[in-house]
């Protein structure tokens, strides 16, 4: 049993180890739970810790307790009240932000950096990345397509989006050395270890 419970506890330092505190993802009006499920473990699974709420149409969906919505007891959820607020925070933090779409300058995934510090925001699969967010952020990325759908399943998109920060970032080094600091990695752990 001991020998289980350590086991445990290196578990949650090593993912904590890993964890990179300057790439986060925004949820923007997703309102199905299962989709918003899948895109807190595609978080969880390339170590991003926290994701960014912005619900201006609907109340963030609930999420169950099976399979993926697991992931949220590892992901932090950190809810805005306005799309002011939320890219001000982002960009107090010193993080280029990047919506997806089209807009006037969009450029492939591939093409960004996402060694940088880094927040992309997700809309849902009917609108697309709320208006008064567009306004705010003019920085857009895509994922090129070569077929005839034009997009993907936003939970497929943040999967993607994040394994190419998690590709580029692993080239440089990143996920070899904490970016958390000891009291971040100690306050998480002790929250995390009850769980």
């Amino acid at each position: 049993m001991r020998e289980r419970t350590d086991n445990r506890k290196q578990r949650i330092l090593d993912v904590l180890a890993r964890r990179q505190n300057d790439l986060t993802i925004v949820l923007n009006n997703i309102h199905d739970p299962h989709n918003v499920s899948a895109v807190l473990r595609s978080c969880d699974a390339f170590g991003v810790g926290q994701a960014h709420l912005l619900y201006t149409d609907t109340p963030f969906p609930q999420l169950g307790h099976k399979s993926s919505a697991s992931a949220k007891k590892w992901v932090e959820l950190v809810r805005h009240r306005s799309a002011r607020d939320l890219v001000g925070s982002l960009r107090e933090r010193n993080l280029q932000v990047l919506s997806t779409g089209f807009g006037g300058n969009a450029k492939p995934l591939h093409e960004w950096d996402m060694t940088l510090p880094t927040a992309v925001i997700l809309g849902n699969e009917h609108d697309g990345v709320a208006g008064e967010l567009q306004e705010l952020v003019t920085d857009h990325v895509y994922i090129p397509m070569q077929g005839m759908v034009q997009s993907l399943n936003v939970s497929v998109a943040a999967a993607v989006v994040l394994y190419e920060a998690f590709r580029q970032r692993m080239a440089k080094g990143m996920y070899d050395a904490p970016s958390l600091t000891p009291e971040e990695i100690s306050d998480t752990f002790d929250r995390w270890i009850v769980k």
